[in-house]
């Protein structure tokens, strides 16, 4: 598809110099409407009969030049919020930076969004934080204000389901057959109105396999810090576009790398700095397994992700209670409260989560202790697949537990009979506790 997408630069679509719009016609492209999902194509027609302008626009229209399939499709249009609004009946507006209206055709939501402006001389809608940061942001423009607008170039390409005509803005085709990412605009103004925008560089870096351009990626390392700006609750929304979309160990190789990383999770990335011997591995590993899982399509957890990045952490912290006298389950519960009391305020974690990641913590103890009828009592336990999961990916990542993996692996295929004799052959060899004896009371009777 990308040598495809070369040869758009030799045809004689139209261009008007002035504005560096590029019109691909149907004969030039390779998309085709009924690619398109048939609700986003809805709207777009309701749209135009009622003589507003309409696009499906950015991922989408990204991902199905590149043969990838969408994971959703958004439209934008030159109709306000309220004018969408009045125009499909499951519709409501969300939104308190920039207002769009979600459209419900079903379970199915399609996003449609105002075009936006760069122009701040209107009633001063346009607020920022003193950092830079946009704060509220319901400045609706023209198509090329809202080209201009969006971060990525590639990201920025507009389809007409309607007239099957594709609309390039920013030079976007031409960093699609590049294979690079670049920043629209001034990168580090543009970072700075939204500092997430460095980690969505990285993101989509890693997700495609494009390189970033030169200008793109000079200011990120020296603006990493700027992330501190961003609020917890989307930070977290961030970290799992990040980690759970399939590509999380090429994401986090590059958020390592530009110190992206820090800002995440400082730390596992201090300890990973420090050369600890296991918290780069047990990082890596835990996302190498996540991407599998999800390419199989199979279940994948925001606990368990996290439960392996401040892993490192956890088991530093807690051996440090241990080193004060806390016995080692004290100790454990200790280091859970202080590792995620610490990662809180910078990714919002919702309790649901924090919750199953201090029991698969905990059972990281449990799991060790199978002698009488513990063994039998764990593997009932709702949590023990996570935390026996957890046990293989630690001994994945180098850390050595005499075999506790296998043994459980076993444990759970065998017969009871057969998990009895599993039990008894643990004290096999181990010396026999003995009980003191009492010593005869002395008679005050003599």
């Amino acid at each position: 598809m990308l040598k495809r997408i070369g040869k758009f630069f030799d045809r004689s679509s139209s261009k008007n110099n002035d504005d560096n719009h590029r019109v691909l016609h149907p004969h030039e492209h390779s998309l085709n409407p009924k690619k398109i999902c048939k609700h986003a194509c809805e709207i777009i027609r309701v749209l135009q009969r009622n003589n507003f302008e309409a696009y499906v626009v950015g991922g989408c229209v990204r991902d199905l030049l590149l043969d990838l399939n969408p994971k959703d499709f958004d439209i934008a249009t030159n109709a306000t919020p309220q004018q969408v609004k009045r125009l499909f009946r499951r519709s409501r507006i969300i939104g308190r930076r920039f207002q769009i209206v979600h459209v419900q055709f079903g379970r199915e939501l399609i996003e449609v969004t105002t075009f936006r402006s760069n122009n701040t001389n209107q009633n001063g809608k346009v607020q920022q934080s003193a950092s830079g940061v946009l704060t509220r942001d319901n400045m609706f423009g023209s198509l090329l204000d809202d080209a201009s607008r969006r971060d990525l170039s590639i990201n920025a390409l507009y389809y007409d389901t309607e007239k099957n005509t594709l609309h390039d803005f920013c030079d976007g085709l031409e960093d699609l057959a590049k294979r690079k990412i670049r920043i629209i605009g001034n990168p580090a103004t543009r970072y700075s109105e939204d500092p997430a925008r460095l980690l969505r560089a990285v993101r989509f870096a890693a997700k495609l396999g494009f390189h970033i351009d030169s200008k793109s990626l000079k200011p990120i390392t020296k603006m990493a810090d700027s992330l501190q700006h961003v609020s917890a609750p989307r930070m977290f929304d961030e970290t799992l576009k990040l980690f759970m979309s399939g590509y999380g160990l090429a994401v986090f190789q590059l958020l390592y790398e530009y110190r992206l990383f820090a800002q995440l999770a400082p730390q596992t990335n201090r300890l990973i700095d420090q050369g600890h011997p296991t918290a780069k591995n047990m990082v890596e590993q835990a996302l190498t397994n996540t991407d599998l899982r999800i390419r199989s399509n199979k279940r994948v957890t925001p606990a368990f992700i996290y439960a392996a990045l401040l892993w490192p952490s956890v088991q530093k912290t807690a051996a440090e209670y241990e080193r004060q006298g806390h016995p080692a389950a004290s100790a454990m519960g200790k280091a859970a409260n202080e590792v995620i009391g610490n990662q809180i305020p910078i990714t919002s974690i919702p309790r649901r989560f924090t919750m199953a990641m201090r029991e698969i913590w905990a059972m990281q103890l449990t799991l060790v202790k199978r002698d009488g009828n513990r063994a039998s009592r764990s593997i009932e336990n709702p949590r023990f697949r996570a935390a026996y999961d957890f046990i293989l990916l630690r001994e994945q990542t180098g850390e050595s537990l005499n075999g506790l993996g296998d043994w459980w692996t076993r444990y759970q295929d065998v017969s009871e009979d057969e998990r009895q004799n599993m039990v008894q052959k643990l004290n096999t060899g181990k010396p026999r506790k003995r009980r003191p004896r009492r010593r005869p009371q002395s008679s005050n009777n003599a």
